[in-house]
């Protein structure tokens, strides 16, 4: 579906694609991470042909892109971060005009349109304005524009963004039915769960290149960190803690705010043994809760930065 090969983009003296490539087979939910200024947009933007570059091969379904290619737009849909929608129109309006970017026939866009805003649960606001609808139903209306004229490739930047969290199941739901229907997405977020809940396979991505790809799965195994173990107790004195971080499996374990925190080797399994040393030294404990490596584990060790630096 997409075949980036070598893509280089330079801001006068800044590299902001470097020798970047990228495949996404038809079909997937292909989730795009990054820092911010990682080139997740200039990626992005070179791939809908708004950007030009100066080195590389952008292929979509299968043919060179180029921003002449209107056979190829038109099947393409774009979902950015900010909303973009007309503040003087409707509902209803805002999605017809968008739609009629695409298809002609007002009988037919008639149907596209009405079936968008049922997908998108907007039948109750048809003839609002946009200044009169939430946040949450503001993001469906955008989502709504970029997607009415039914493109089998669709790209959404940050759609869940300020968003009520019964508004962002809605959106997530509806990204899954896309895609169930037969649309290819491209999503990047800065929420790793959602990230994790939808997209069958991933790239991080910094200064320009790809730093991973893999299934989520296949990520979590690239890092040195596996199961992280939080214990709520008391008091932990240090010679008791030292004991803990020189358990065979213990990458790291710290205690701050009387909660222990450790982290094990990818398949280490220590809970057994830091327990034990508690009993052994006549330590009481709280609640004790262990969890497996998340994806934003995978993405501060691979990149040493938080999502949102």
């Amino acid at each position: 579906m997409i075949e980036v090969s070598n893509l280089v983009k330079r801001y006068g003296s800044l590299v902001a694609l470097d020798h970047f490539n990228l495949n996404v087979q038809n079909g997937e939910i292909f989730g795009l991470l990054g820092p911010n200024g990682s080139g997740k947009t200039t990626a992005i933007n070179c791939m809908l042909s708004l950007l030009t570059y100066d080195k590389g091969e952008i292929k979509l379904f299968g043919e060179e892109m180029s921003p002449t290619r209107y056979d190829l737009k038109k099947r393409i849909g774009v979902v950015m971060q900010n909303v973009a929608v007309f503040n003087e129109l409707t509902v209803y309006e805002n999605i017809d005009y968008f739609c009629g970017l695409y298809e002609a026939d007002k009988a037919k866009r008639r149907q596209l349109v009405d079936e968008a805003i049922d997908f998108v649960g907007l039948n109750d606001f048809r003839k609002f304005l946009p200044k009169k609808l939430s946040g949450g139903l503001l993001r469906r209306l955008n989502i709504a524009c970029g997607i009415a004229h039914k493109p089998e490739l669709i790209f959404f930047d940050e759609p869940t963004v300020a968003v009520d969290p019964q508004s962002r199941n809605a959106i997530l739901e509806g990204i899954k039915k896309l895609n169930q229907d037969g649309a290819t997405i491209i999503y990047t977020s800065h929420y790793m769960e959602e990230v994790e809940q939808l997209c069958s396979r991933i790239m991080i991505m910094d200064k320009g290149k790809e730093i991973a790809t893999g299934t989520k799965d296949e990520l979590k195994t690239m890092i040195r960190t596996g199961e992280k173990i939080t214990i709520e107790i008391y008091d932990l004195p240090e010679d008791i803690l030292a004991k803990i971080n020189d358990i065979d499996d213990i990458v790291n374990a710290e205690y701050d705010d009387n909660r222990l925190t450790a982290s094990c080797r990818i398949n280490g399994h220590a809970l057994i043994s830091i327990l034990d040393i508690l009993r052994k030294n006549n330590l009481s404990f709280g609640r004790v809760f262990s969890e497996p490596p998340t994806l934003n584990d995978v993405f501060l060790e691979i990149t040493g930065r938080q999502l949102r630096d």
